[in-house]
């Protein structure tokens, strides 16, 4: 057994095989010096006369996990991936990828370079390089098609999703998969049939599954109308579409040059960076000082107070995860209403085959229900999810206070109030948190963990350690009305009814913003959430409220007529039958232009561009004075919480992000700009204009 090794590749003989593997931790990225490794050992292989075939495998708990992120931003250094996979594939002996753990983007790149691919039941593959921006830029969109069909090829790369060995299997991706978690056994078994049955090597990119042109012209076809209408402003998916179209129509060699071409404009486009940005904005914001400096504490079960919408969001979020809940609620029936809240999730889910009857029971054997807090005694964390008023919610934490064991972690999931005065309502304020879901709580990513001043370090860390068993993307925040994304939102809002009263339609304020890149506009969404939950803020808020601010009566007199939006058949928009999109409604027009004559404004009109700059200005300036008041740590949990909680489009990397891209110096300029028509809303942020006078940016806070 001879054994030779770089820093990051080392191939090793057994008997006549050769037995490369890569070990590059944490996650075996790409790095150069591993692509150089894997060349040089391939070419030792070719030049080798004892070696009849090689194995490729990961060392540690992965195959290949895709580009090495630290190289990001620096200049390339050869060998470049599409070379290293082009040279495997030309090896004159057959080159076998075993595969376990992940064997993502570049590293599935890989393995389609090698002429045989086993995979053991752990591995996970995929092409996710639609989620950077990005298309598969080593020979992905040209090798993968081939093998698979162009149909399963597009669906690969356009959803970036992790398949497992099975499904692998049955693609055709791999050739087989393996018993056991042996990889070395696996690799080194498959190869050694190869050579005894005298198999030769086997080029993906010779492979026949775009034979039949027809079929692959139509789902290419399909693809691209799909991709079109749903992927509406991406940049990367239609070039994944004409890369795979560039697979049917020229030569494997001038395919891989237009992937090159494509791939290259991909890395150009702003929206890759954006992309990046939100990718490394999600992994930063998870890392919270208190997780750094504290333990989390064990969080084996867990109870939910209420079983409305939220509570039951939540309670199905938490059984996701593999927890048991128990939910209490004041009476039978309102316990039996919030069972039926979570059951109908599940239902929902039977009836789109995803998943099976038995698999609802078995997760419904985990959930309890009660109408007593004593049936709390014994569970490690409690979300309370009842009616957003101080006295309730005090009276609820009274009672955990009374039963829950100690150490139990106490969780509020208020969106505005103050958890400074609930947690100082009783005698542990040192365990009471905001764990603040957004609806529906089982399927929106954001959760914001609010952190009050007395609360423990090992508390906020196990809040983020629950976030990551929910599959939640968390983000810390501080304690002021609204927290970070509320807070934001209120003021935004109020810069769209302020351009609706001077004179655009809510209309044409929803098409801007969408056409900016989110699914919804501000009325839109204030229709789907409920009029009546915002009509109910400004009521609270109306002592406090300064009397010299501007306030815009519009949303007041569609809730005086009950008109709350999508539950009520009417809001902004008009919902006749049911109907989930709104249409236009000439008396909402008349009641705006009532409040115009009765406010003595002449309307004028804007233009789409001029909304959109009024828009993000005001979300912009507020996002700078939370990032100042330490609410969020740093601007990148600004962007991520806008981008996970209130559909800020994820290409733009988040408003702070935007912010940067545009330029501050302008971004304050167009609030000095309007602060001359109302100076008291449009005041600029001290943080924007120090960062202006210093000729900074929000990204230099982020490190």
């Amino acid at each position: 057994m001879n054994t030779a090794a770089t820093a990051a590749v080392a191939s090793t003989r057994h008997d006549d095989i050769l037995v490369v593997t890569i070990d590059n931790p944490p996650v075996n990225a790409l790095g150069v010096d591993v692509r150089r490794g894997l060349l040089e050992a391939i070419e030792a292989a070719d030049a080798d006369p004892a070696v009849k075939a090689v194995v490729l495998l990961g060392a540690g708990r992965n195959f290949l996990g895709g580009a090495d992120i630290r190289e990001f931003g620096k200049p390339p250094q050869p060998p470049a991936l599409p070379d290293v996979c082009n040279r495997i594939e030309a090896a004159t002996k057959p080159v076998v990828a075993a595969i376990h753990g992940a064997a993502l983007g570049g590293g599935l790149e890989v393995a389609l370079g090698a002429h045989y691919r086993v995979a053991l039941g752990s591995a996970k593959l995929g092409l996710p390089e639609v989620l950077l921006g990005l298309l598969p830029g080593a020979g992905g969109t040209q090798r993968t098609p081939r093998l698979i069909g162009a149909q399963a090829a597009l669906e690969l790369m356009l959803s970036g999703r992790h398949i497992g060995a099975k499904e692998a299997a049955k693609l055709g991706l791999v050739d087989r998969v393996a018993e056991g978690d042996d990889v070395l056994a696996a690799g080194l078994g498959y190869a050694r049939e190869l050579v005894a049955s005298g198999a030769a090597p086997r080029r993906t990119s010779e492979g026949g599954a775009l034979a039949d042109r027809a079929a692959t012209q139509t789902a290419i076809d399909a693809a691209r109308a799909e991709t079109a209408k749903k992927a509406r402003g991406l940049f990367s998916p239609l070039k994944i579409v004409d890369a795979v179209q560039g697979a049917l129509d020229l030569p494997f060699a001038e395919g891989l040059a237009l992937e090159r071409k494509l791939f290259i404009e991909c890395l150009e486009s702003p929206q890759r960076a954006g992309l990046v940005h939100a990718f490394f904005a999600e992994r930063e914001a998870a890392k919270a000082p208190e997780t750094r400096s504290a333990q989390p504490r064990a969080i084996a079960s867990v109870g939910i107070i209420g079983g409305g919408t939220m509570g039951a969001g939540i309670a199905v979020a938490v059984l996701d995860a593999g927890l048991p809940v128990t939910m209490i609620e004041r009476d039978d029936e309102a316990l039996a209403r919030g069972r039926a809240n979570v059951e109908k999730v599940y239902d929902g889910l039977i009836a789109k085959g995803r998943i099976k009857p038995e698999a609802k029971d078995a997760i419904m054997a985990r959930f309890n229900g009660s109408t007593s807090y004593d049936a709390l005694s014994q569970v490690d964390l409690v979300i309370e999810a009842v009616f957003e008023d101080m006295a309730v919610k005090q009276a609820v934490f009274k009672e955990l206070d009374r039963v829950c064991k100690p150490g139990a972690v106490l969780a509020t999931n208020t969106s505005y109030l103050d958890i400074d005065q609930i947690a100082a309502s009783i005698s542990r304020p040192q365990d009471v948190i905001g764990l603040h879901f957004f609806s529906p709580a089982n399927i929106m990513k954001l959760l914001e963990i609010v952190v009050p001043a007395k609360v423990s370090a090992d508390v906020v860390a196990t809040a983020f350690e629950l976030a990551k068993k929910l599959k939640k993307t968390a983000v810390r925040a501080g304690v002021c009305d609204g927290f970070i994304g509320n807070r934001v939102l209120a003021v935004y809002g109020a810069a769209a009814q302020a351009i609706m009263e001077d004179g655009a339609s809510p209309y044409q304020i929803d098409k801007a913003v969408r056409d900016f890149g989110y699914p919804m506009g501000p009325f839109q969404v204030s229709d789907l959430a409920g009029g009546d939950i915002g009509w109910a803020t400004r009521k609270r808020r109306a002592a406090t409220r300064d009397p010299n601010a501007r306030y815009v009566q519009i949303p007041d007199r569609l809730c005086e007529r009950g008109w709350f939006g999508q539950k009520t058949a009417r809001g902004y928009y008009l919902y006749p039958e049911g109907a989930r999109v709104g249409t236009p409604d000439p008396e909402v027009e008349a009641i705006i232009d009532a409040e115009r004559q009765r406010a003595g404004i002449t309307p004028r009109s804007f233009t789409d561009e001029e909304i959109v700059r009024r828009y993000l200005a005001a979300m912009i300036n507020e996002g700078a004075n939370v990032v100042h008041q330490k609410i969020a740590l740093r601007p990148l949990d600004v962007d991520v919480t806008f981008v996970h909680g209130y559909g800020f489009p994820r290409y733009r990397g988040g408003p702070m992000h935007y912010a940067d891209t545009v330029g501050l110096p302008k971004i304050l300029a167009d609030i000095q700009e309007f602060a001359k028509e109302d100076p008291l809303f449009w005041k600029p942020s001290p943080l924007l204009v120090d960062l202006v006078e210093r000729g900074e940016n929000f990204a230099s806070l982020n490190k």
